[in-house]
Formats: structure tokens, sequence, C-alpha cells
């Protein structure tokens, strides 16, 4: 492809959305960029990977909350003379480097509100991953090895987290199909989704 091409993909918790980058990945031979996007930012932020990790995706506003979570950490607060709380300038650095990666080269980034800090890159393609609760609860409870009770408390915990990170930071409501260029039902199946992906991407490179 001469254009490069970048997907931004937003996805329910157990809907398969990372299987669906990781497949997409491979048959368009770009790189996908999920939790290597917490490494990066660890890299360029000095904190730890840990620390990054238990924030990743919370919408928390709080420099309190930041401190209470962390009391012994040497975290540094001060951006542009702006005391931030830790997950907003997380939040900051790992938006810097999405940019960077999308101005670069083409590439799959699945969630942290990719859609809306790429908005109006030309080359962009946004996708929402859905599926109905129950086939979620199957795929939670077989890859957790958890009851499906369990599963159903974490796909409600972790929706919720997505959900409120999403709205929080950016200019559109998540999961609503309006914010996107294309939501799928993953019940069609790993690879019949990658595909539709990969042919609508192609489409935008006419």
């Amino acid at each position: 492809m001469s254009k490069k091409t970048v997907i931004a993909i937003g996805r329910e918790f157990g809907s398969g959305g990372r299987a669906i980058a990781r497949r997409l990945s491979e048959i368009m031979g770009i790189p996908m960029y999920d939790k290597e996007l917490i490494q990066m930012t660890a890299q360029k932020s000095g904190y730890s990977e840990e620390v990054l990790h238990d924030i990743d995706e919370t919408a928390s506003n709080s420099l309190l909350y930041s401190l209470s979570l962390y009391p012994n950490q040497n975290i540094n607060f001060m951006m542009n003379g702006k005391v931030l709380p830790l997950g907003e300038k997380a939040h900051i650095i790992c938006s810097d480097i999405i940019k960077e990666l999308a101005d670069n080269k083409s590439c799959i980034i699945v969630g942290r509100c990719a859609d809306s800090i790429l908005r109006g890159n030309e080359n962009l393609l946004t996708v929402f991953i859905h599926c109905n609760m129950e086939r979620r609860i199957d795929r939670v409870s077989e890859f957790q090895k958890c009851s499906r009770s369990e599963a159903a408390n974490m796909i409600k915990k972790a929706d919720r987290k997505r959900s409120a990170y999403h709205n929080y930071y950016a200019d559109t409501k998540w999961g609503s199909r309006d914010a996107y260029d294309l939501c799928i039902d993953s019940r069609i199946g790993i690879e019949t989704a990658a595909e539709i992906i990969k042919t609508a991407a192609e489409n935008l490179q006419k």
C-alpha cells in the first residue's frame, strides 16, 4: 500500500477485540499495539510498568488518588509547570506515542482513545468490536478459567472502566455506533471480522 494504514480498535471486554486485532496484524503485515503501549509509556515517562498497568485505561483525575495508590513512589506530577494526576500525565504521554506511531508507519492501535486522539488523520479507520453478554461470558470464563458469575463480574467491571476512561478523555461516547467507521459483532468469528476490517482499510486507500 502506498499510503499508511492506521486502524484504531475499541472493544468490549471479552468480545475478542485483541484476538481480532492480532489476526488483522498478521494478515495485513502491520504491527499491533496494545499492552505494548504500556511498555513504551514506561520507557518515555520513567514510571514502572507495574504502576502504569494498574492505571491503564483508567479515568482518574485525582492527584490524591494517585498519591494514595503509590505513596512511596518518587513520581513527578509536573508537566509544563502544572501539577497533574498520574493517570492524566500517563494518558498525555501515551497519546503522544500513538500520534508518533500513526505519523510514521501503518499500525493497529487497540483501545486507549486512539480513535479520538487520531481524529483528522486521513489514513485512520475506526472500529468497535462488540458481542452479546452470553458469548462474552463464555469466552472470558474459558480463558480466565473462572465461573460464569465471576466472568460476568469481570466483564461489567472492565466495561465500566473502559467506558469511563474513553468518555473522560475522548470527544465521543464509548461504543456508540456514531463514533466509529465500522462496528462489528464478533460472533461472526475472528477470521471473518479481521477480513472485513482489512477490506475496509484497503478501500480507504482507493
